[in-house]
């Protein structure tokens, strides 16, 4: 596409599976000028057009393809879908109607005369509306000349229903007082007696479970950008005149001058004009440092004035800002990722046409061999009801809910089923440090003081003078004294000299806290051990704090993030998985490669920009790396999104958890360790399932054709299968996390 090409988002609608994200996108490109990419798992189209092409021209073909398009809408809510509404009262109705369907087909006691027309009236409505999506995509599919599991389904339930009604008006099945006997016999019996309208009802019921659980984790794929919108701030102080206007952040102007105070957000991207504070960007880049900014110093919107007033001038509003990129980052990389097929969808590609085949053949090879019209009718729609898959649409939907359940309990959130495909391929973990494996939080580490002074005195006399500092490592600072002495004493004649350390009179002593330059304000200098300690501690990613008064250099109190206690024994256990760790960082080589060596990571990507960690990503995956990530500052979100697998702290930012495909609620790694070990597990759950429910189907085929199906032995099968799926998903609820394992 040329540099004047037009792009378009457009949500599709009416997607049942993978391949109708094909079709579509085949349809799309077709046209001259166009260039689409339409993605099943979040059901949208970014389609590329050359001028002069009208996204009503795209939407018009999307329409010819059998499917609606429509622009996004800004007022779109996920707790309004119509579509997910009409979904969930589709599975509600056929819950209430097939079960008492279930019940008296497989209960004899329970048949009393006149059961079977009963059953007809429940099994009516959930086999026609209830089911209208199956057999709605079965057309949809017939005029494309494809099958899919869908076909199999619409086919499968319309042939139960329609021969339960042949047998009901025109065989025996009608009479009064008819029961189902409940024998377990290979024989051949009477198509004419019986009735399948607990297959009907039964598998329509389970296939919506299986549809509903998937659309609602879908519906969740724009929560990222949501999360990110509502980050930044909604209104701004403007400075007009001299005086200070209240608005709608949409109405400020590039240029304008716009005023924030201590504890706002900044409202936008801009340049400080006046004043100087230290700017929390921890929301954005996950670095726990805070930014001292003065004049001349640019800022970023959503960032937080944790410091003095400031005025800023906005270069970037709107749709230009960091903040707005890096939505658009998130949406790209979530439009990019390829959507993970069903597994009951790719194996539909072999299984339905099979099926079909066999069914034709049974009855044709019954008529040529004179059995009669009636017998060949029975014995070929006893291939297509057996084959029905019944236990296979419990095999996803119950596995994922026995594991989800699981992991939830051990703190480990699964967003949907086409998450667990890529567990399993993952070999590269790639961990964002501040947050993820540190504490993301400045903590006092030590104290250094010179010869004769107590370590005592130098931490209470700087923490007295720093407690009146908003400044994080100040925070840092008192915190660690107030746990170890208590109460402080108070502070007169406070000055704060951004970017330099505080002063204070503190029991009348004059009392100095801050960088090395401040000293030499007081002809003060550090030398000496307390020199080398300065410098071992910034050599080591550490931030150290000078305290002096009464014209002496006391100590050296040192301040770091803290790696977390837990972090080096799970990164261990992530290679026991195959994983090959690399640590990522807005921080300096230096300070990285300090980290890594803690927790035994051996590669590391550092002094990365929030807009680079996505690069990152692709360069990897480009290699030929399948990459899990690690994160959880809004800066991570774009990155999540790219990886293959998605692991946010829990502990982190809306956007970050939004965006990933793991969420883990405890704070450490070996939450990491738990979720791809739950996940892996919980797959090959589902594939044992996905075998077993074919394999029933497969080995009662055969029967079907030879017509030694005995109904009832036909419904016991597929619900043996369906307890077999269920109690195979169960066995998930012994799975252990990795960490109380060590601990035993």
């Amino acid at each position: 596409m040329s540099a004047e090409a037009v792009s378009y988002d457009l949500e599709i609608e009416g997607m049942t599976c993978a391949s109708c994200a094909s079709r579509i996108e085949k349809r799309l490109n077709r046209m001259e000028g166009v260039a689409a990419t339409v993605n099943y798992a979040t059901e949208k189209a970014h389609v590329e057009v050359a001028p002069g092409i009208a996204v009503e021209d795209l939407i018009s073909e999307v329409v010819r393809t059998g499917y609606a398009a429509a622009l996004p809408r800004e007022d779109d809510a996920p707790d309004v879908d119509p579509a997910y509404r009409l979904l969930r009262l589709r599975l509600i109705v056929a819950a209430v109607l097939a079960v008492p369907v279930i019940v008296l087909a497989m209960a004899e006691p329970l048949q009393f005369p006149g059961w079977q027309w009963v059953s007809l009236a429940l099994a009516t409505p959930v086999v026609t509306w209830a089911a209208w999506p199956f057999h709605r995509a079965a057309v949809l599919n017939a005029r494309h000349r494809a099958v899919t599991m869908d076909t199999l389904i619409s086919v499968g339930v319309g042939a139960a229903y329609l021969w339960s009604l042949y047998a009901l008006f025109f065989g025996t099945a009608g009479m009064w007082g008819m029961t189902h006997p409940f024998r377990f016999t290979i024989e051949r019996g009477d198509g004419l007696g019986s009735i399948y309208l607990e297959v009907a009802a039964g598998v329509t019921m389970f296939l919506l479970l299986g549809r509903f659980l998937e659309q609602r984790s879908k519906r969740r794929a724009g929560a990222a950008l949501r999360a990110l919108g509502e980050l930044g701030a909604k209104d701004v102080s403007v400075l007009r005149d001299g005086r200070e206007e209240r608005m709608p952040l949409e109405r400020l102007a590039v240029g304008e001058l716009f005023v924030v105070r201590p504890g706002e957000k900044i409202a936008t991207d801009g340049i400080v004009r006046e004043g100087s504070s230290a700017v929390d960007a921890s929301m954005l880049t996950g670095e726990s440092v805070p930014v001292e900014v003065r004049a001349g110093d640019s800022v970023t919107g959503a960032t937080v004035n944790v410091g003095g007033r400031l005025v800023v001038a906005a270069t970037r509003v709107g749709a230009d800002t960091q903040l707005a990129r890096m939505a658009r980052l998130v949406e790209e990389a979530q439009s990019g990722k390829a959507e993970a097929q069903r597994l009951a969808d790719r194996l539909s590609a072999v299984f339905v046409p099979i099926v079909f085949a066999i069914s034709a053949l049974t009855l044709v090879v019954w008529l040529l061999v004179g059995g009669g019209a009636a017998a060949a009718f029975t014995a070929a729609v006893a291939v297509l009801i057996i084959a029905c898959p019944c236990a296979l649409g419990l095999a996803t939907p119950m596995a994922l809910l026995v594991g989800t359940g699981r992991g939830a309990q051990l703190g480990v959130l699964i967003k949907g089923p086409e998450v667990l495909e890529s567990t399993r391929r993952v070999d590269t973990i790639v961990l964002d440090k501040t947050g993820t494996v540190t504490t993301g939080r400045m903590t006092l580490v030590d104290i250094i003081v010179a010869d004769g002074e107590d370590s005592s005195d130098v931490l209470r006399y700087a923490a007295a003078v720093e407690e009146a500092s908003e400044h994080p490592i100040a925070q840092a600072i008192v915190r660690g004294a107030t746990e170890r002495l208590g109460d402080l004493p108070a502070v007169a004649d406070f000055r704060n000299l951004p970017g330099r350390g505080v002063t204070g009179i503190v029991d009348s002593r004059a009392v100095i806290a801050g960088r090395p330059s401040l000293l030499e304000d007081w002809a003060l200098r550090l030398d000496g051990e307390l020199a080398s300690a300065f410098d071992s501690a910034e050599a080591n990613a550490r931030t150290a704090v000078v305290v002096a008064w009464d014209g002496r250099v006391r100590g050296v109190l040192v301040v770091a993030d803290q790696v977390k206690p837990t972090s080096a024994d799970a990164i261990a256990a992530l290679r026991e998985l195959g994983l090959r760790p690399v640590l990522l960082t807005g921080d300096n080589e230096r300070a990285a490669r300090s980290i890594a060596g803690v927790v035994g990571i051996d590669e590391v990507r550092a002094g990365v920009l929030p807009e680079g960690k996505v690069e990152v990503i692709t360069v990897l995956q480009a290699r030929g790396a399948v990459v899990a990530m690690v994160g959880d500052g809004v800066n991570d979100a774009a990155a999540l999104a790219q990886s293959d697998l998605g692991i946010a702290m829990g502990t982190g930012t809306d956007a970050a958890i939004e965006a990933s495909d793991l969420t883990l609620v405890r704070g450490d790694l070996w939450g990491a360790v738990d979720a791809i070990r739950l996940a892996r597990r919980t797959l090959g759950t589902i594939r044992g399932n996905l075998f077993w429910a074919l394999a029933y189907n497969v080995a009662a085929i055969p029967l079907a054709a030879l017509g030694l199906l005995n109904p009832m032995l036909a419904g016991a099968a597929m619900a043996f299968s369906s307890v077999f799926v269920v109690l195979n998903s169960l066995r998930l609820r012994r799975f252990r996390s990795a960490a109380g394992e060590m601990v035993r």
